[in-house]
């Protein structure tokens, strides 16, 4: 998408100034935060709804439910049944459908490409999602973001999920650097407590898909567009040089 002027303002709420000079890894959230994926998303819940007869749900109130991974998107749409074995189903028909369509609609963020390579030099890029591997990793080839990345982990790559610490944590170590010189990228609350717990420093994104759980825990900086990133770092910069 065209690269456009309202990015030339800054848009970046600092609470807690990031040491932008001594970032060297920064994770990205993937829903919300590089890609806007409601659409298929919301579309494939719907048709597995569909299947199991039940009534469709409007797509800003399966918006609300992204964030803790497929297991919990699916179970939230059902209403939380209490039933194991349907919600095991529920899942497989969720991700058979979303495999097959998880490109409808699935769009890069206007700003991320032009983020993501003034970000790059001199640092490290992965992305760690609540998202199954496969369809992330998928997803990031086709719209051509896999290159930026190290790593590209998902909701089962390990045995928990974000908000435990425990992916960001790997990309600490495998990246050789320390949680405070690690800065973690998300749109929802999980992300910033996964980072709280990692210890590294968060950047909270207002204009994603779970962006009304942004005030529930504090980001060290709030951005509105994905260009802005680069504001929050290089703002932090200017506001370390002058203390």
């Amino acid at each position: 998408m065209a690269f456009h002027h309202r990015y030339t303002k800054l848009m970046v709420q600092t609470q807690q100034p990031i040491p932008s000079e001594s970032i060297r890894l920064i994770v990205f959230d993937l829903d919300g935060t590089l890609i806007d994926s409601r659409k298929d998303l919301a579309n494939s819940i719907n048709a597995m709804l569909t299947e199991f007869h039940r009534e469709p749900l409007p797509e800003e109130i399966i918006a609300e439910y992204i964030g803790d991974g497929a297991g919990m998107l699916v179970r939230r749409a059902l209403g939380d049944p209490g039933d194991e074995k349907l919600v095991e189903s529920a899942l497989a028909s969720f991700l058979g459908h979303y495999r097959e369509h998880k490109l409808d609609y699935t769009y890069v963020y206007d700003g991320v490409f032009q983020a993501l390579e003034a970000l790059k030099p001199g640092r490290t890029l992965a992305v760690l999602t609540n998202k199954p591997v496969r369809p992330a990793q998928e997803i990031c080839d086709a719209l051509g973001l896999t290159s930026y990345f190290f790593r590209i982990y998902g909701g089962n790559s390990f045995a928990t999920k974000k908000p435990d610490p425990e992916g960001l944590n790997t990309l600490i170590r495998e990246a050789g650097v320390s949680p405070s010189e690690t800065v973690m990228v998300g749109d929802s609350d999980v992300d910033i407590l996964t980072a709280r717990r990692a210890k590294t420093w968060a950047i909270g994104c207002r204009y994603g898909l779970s962006s009304h759980t942004m005030e529930s825990i504090p980001s060290d900086c709030l951005v509105d567009f994905p260009f802005d990133w680069i504001s929050a770092l290089a703002a932090a910069k200017i506001k370390n040089k002058r203390l």
